[in-house]
């Protein structure tokens, strides 16, 4: 390839990547941290071609194919293989959208398979007892019980959970507004004990030196600005340790407990949906295997054969 076509080919797909860039900023309303994570997983796929000497608008479904081995070859977990995957087809995606294709060639790109990992859960005795364990006599005590009381009760995510804001609390209407991933808002309901240890936790907040900026936000830092997610996986684990529970948690657990419980009480899967911020119906779905497996244990546990038939072992 001549250097004067090579040189308008990098031109052109740098162009390319800053349209794409816009579209994902603008279009997709992704934060600045997922987009640098779609870029990065498109580097990958460049580099690929280049080495190839094959255009961006010429490769096929058999170019990807040979991408996608090669990932598996070099020892990528399949988990981080079918993110890149999931990135790249978001790429030719946009590539038909901005007309630069006509087809896609990454539509019948296979991700590889994923084991599927049940989410570790707790018992609404074991989130009692980890948060009885909160020393309440400390000037952070009544937070960290709101805090955590917040994220069982509204099932956030730990970053909704930090960038919740006051003027975001609709208490006499039962719910709270929480922005969620790509700046959707939604509206989710929180229960009356969450409410009352929020309140308690704001008298105590008047009393905290704000720093500048930070005034609308609900939780704090000790030293006035915002609370981060590291603080807030870091005091859940602490608390977990006091309270004996082995098991391996971090603030997501509360939220995957939330699902949880809300499916063995009889809560239907798309109320769920919407209370967790999920758009898709298939992420929510995971909670009805966990609902399968408790199922299945019950039935282990309390069915007349199986008592029948752990007597008669304990006979022989």
């Amino acid at each position: 390839m001549k250097t004067e076509e090579k040189s308008r080919n990098k031109e052109k797909l740098a162009l390319i990547i800053r349209k794409y860039q816009q579209y994902l900023r603008l279009e997709k309303a992704l934060s600045p941290n997922t987009l640098d994570a779609y870029l990065t997983d498109l580097e990958k796929l460049l580099h690929f071609l280049e080495g190839e000497e094959i255009d961006i608008l010429d490769v096929t479904l058999d170019d990807l194919q040979r991408f996608s081995a090669g990932l598996h070859d070099i020892g990528i977990h399949p988990r981080s293989q079918a993110r890149i995957l999931s990135g790249i087809k978001s790429f030719f995606h946009f590539l038909v959208l901005a007309d630069y294709l006509e087809g896609d060639p990454s539509e019948l790109l296979e991700s590889p398979k994923i084991g599927f990992k049940l989410p570790e859960v707790l018992t609404v005795a074991e989130i009692d007892t980890i948060i009885s364990t909160i020393d309440l006599s400390k000037p952070e005590g009544q937070r960290n019980r709101a805090i955590l009381e917040t994220l069982y009760s509204c099932g956030l995510r730990v970053s909704e959970l930090c960038t919740l804001k006051l003027s975001d609390l609709y208490f006499e209407e039962g719910f709270i507004k929480v922005t969620g991933k790509g700046n959707k808002q939604r509206l989710v309901p929180i229960s009356p004990r969450a409410i009352k240890e929020i309140r308690y936790w704001l008298e105590d907040r008047k009393r905290w030196k704000i720093k500048p900026g930070f005034e609308d936000y609900v939780f704090l830092a000790r030293w006035g600005n915002g609370i981060s997610r590291i603080m807030i996986f870091h005091l859940i684990k602490e608390l977990a340790e006091q309270a004996g529970i082995t098991k391996n948690i971090s603030p997501h657990t509360f939220r995957h407990s939330f699902a949880t419980h809300l499916l063995e009480g009889g809560a239907n899967l798309r109320a769920i949906q919407c209370m967790l911020g999920h758009e898709s119906i298939a992420t929510t779905e995971i909670y009805t295997h966990i609902d399968r497996h408790m199922l299945r244990s019950e039935i282990i546990e309390h069915h007349p054969r199986n008592i029948k038939y752990r007597k008669e072992k304990e006979i022989h």
